[in-house]
């Protein structure tokens, strides 16, 4: 996968000027344009799309600095006027063309990534492979957007305006493994980019053939393989330590990559006075 990404970044700088096809770059390497796009964002911390157009706006400001006229560089870069040139060049670099053109900058420039795996030290990551049967997830969802460290504090207004009650309700419906109370995302972007809209659910697993209670909403799961990914401590860092760490070291390293379906988390201990909490994180994946 690493190798896959250095290509990607190196077929970037040959598409500055243009869009690179992702979808046949990722079937020619070998994988899918889902597992692609998640592990570059988790990995360099930006979309792909995010990262052409901070490089694309690097390289465009040394023709921006010279006398050509600001059209014709526009339309080189894929603009199709100056205006929306100047807001991607603005976007990047927090000044308009003109500024650049008149003192030559200040600019911020995007060096060209390179995707290296590095081994610290003896830490492990406790995983299992475990095929599941298609199986429907029940409980209660909503629109939040994504944020990667702390707290969401969207999740946190969904959870607290779900009755104590709803819990004991959905505990006595699940019937299916992951066994317990479930966090639920789904619908997520697949560049993961912070602020994107994703799909929350606070809920249980069921058979693909239970019914949907009155007033719970529902979510279908095809039937595939997933690794589990136990997590013990401080809740949410630890947890979210494991989220990063799935794709810069066990994705890398293993033979598996994403499929599209939503990710799970299974609360197996959790103390709301220590700030702990045993957990399995779920991911469905494929074999490379």
């Amino acid at each position: 996968m690493i190798e896959i990404l250095n290509r990607l970044a190196d077929e970037i700088e040959h598409h500055l000027r243009d869009e690179i096809d992702l979808e046949a770059f990722a079937r020619t390497s070998g994988t899918t344009a889902y597992h692609l796009r998640r592990m570059f964002s988790s990995l360099a911390g930006m979309p792909v799309s995010e990262y052409l157009r901070r490089r694309r706006m690097t390289v465009a400001a040394a023709d921006v600095i010279g006398s050509e006229d600001l059209l014709t560089i526009a339309v080189r870069y894929g603009y199709g006027s100056t205006e929306a040139f100047g807001r991607a060049l603005r976007a990047v670099h927090g000044v308009s063309h003109g500024e650049v053109r008149r003192h030559g900058g200040p600019l911020r420039s995007q060096p060209q990534l390179r995707f290296r795996l590095t081994v610290e030290g003896s830490a492990h990551m406790d995983a299992r492979i475990t095929e599941r049967p298609a199986f429907r997830l029940i409980g209660h969802a909503a629109r939040v957007p994504l944020i990667y460290e702390g707290i969401n504090p969207h999740i946190a207004e969904h959870v607290a305006s779900i009755p104590k009650t709803e819990y004991a309700r959905l505990h006595e419906i699940s019937n299916t493994e992951p066994n317990g109370l479930l966090q639920v995302s789904d619908d997520v972007d697949p560049d993961y980019t912070e602020g994107s809209q994703l799909t929350h659910m606070q809920g249980v697993a069921v058979t693909a053939d239970t019914a949907v209670p009155e007033g719970l909403d529902a979510i279908e799961v095809e039937a595939g393989a997933w690794a589990v990914f136990r997590t013990a401590g401080e809740h949410p860092e630890v947890l979210q330590e494991t989220m990063a760490a799935t794709a810069t070291e066990w994705f890398p390293s293993n033979p598996w990559r994403l499929r599209p379906g939503p990710s799970l988390v299974a609360y197996l201990e959790y103390s709301e006075e220590a700030g702990t909490a045993t957990c399995d994180y779920w991911l469905p994946v494929e074999r490379v």
